[in-house]
């Protein structure tokens, strides 16, 4: 399967095997750095057994795979289509307006994720990669960063703008400027969104993204 169908597994087998927790073939980032499971591309009922123990009871996690037949071992709780964009050559651009974001930015960070819903960031989630902010009066307004690291490619993350400064471009800005550093390393980059969440999508269209997978989202846990 192309790396980019099953990217958790791709970065937890890969790049990100340093965080990833393990049980025979099966690999999950730690709580408090993201809540993605990582199964084989087809896996077996001994991956699945080993993603029950691994995992435990009461913990919620997400699994992106494009056709996943969940055993009744589980119980799904959300199932979100996605659609996966992989940015054109030359999309980065350096922005000395934006800032380095570190350990201490996260409490703000974080609440800039609860009040615009980008998708998972927790307290850990900084480590997976670079991440870039623009404050305003001292005040962090936007921000994006790096999630998944995957052989050839880095994932643009929590691309996220306080509602009170939207419509100035900031998103576009915070994506080319990651993705300068995504391409500074050779990678390429890519990224994910609902396929309802429009807005976005005209956005990542108008930079030169192109489709490269109609995915999934599964939540779930132990029954």
């Amino acid at each position: 399967m192309d790396v980019l169908l099953n990217p958790a597994y791709a970065a937890l087998t890969g790049p990100h095997a340093g965080f990833a927790q393990v049980r025979g073939e099966v690999r999950v980032y730690p709580l408090d750095v993201a809540p993605f499971l990582g199964l084989p591309d087809e896996p077996s009922e001994q991956d699945w057994a080993d993603a029950a123990a691994l995992i435990g009871p009461g913990r919620v996690v997400a699994i992106k795979h494009p056709d996943l037949v969940v055993p009744g071992s589980f119980k799904v709780d959300l199932t979100i289509d996605l659609v996966q964009f992989v940015a054109p050559a030359g999309l980065g651009a350096e922005d000395a307006e934006l800032v380095a974001l570190g350990p201490d930015d996260v409490p703000e960070m974080l609440s800039l994720v609860a009040l615009t819903d980008p998708g998972p960031f927790r307290a850990r989630t900084i480590e997976l990669g670079s991440y870039l902010g623009l404050r305003q009066d001292g005040v962090l307004i936007a921000m994006a960063g790096e999630r998944y690291q995957i052989p050839g490619y880095t994932e643009i993350s929590a691309v996220c703008t306080h509602p009170d400064h939207r419509g100035r471009g900031l998103a576009t800005r915070l994506i080319r400027a990651v993705a300068a550093g995504i391409e500074q390393r050779g990678d390429r980059p890519f990224l994910h969104t609902g396929t309802a969440n429009l807005p976005a999508i005209r956005v990542y269209e108008h930079l030169g993204f192109t489709l490269s997978n109609r995915t999934k989202v599964t939540v779930l846990q132990i029954v």
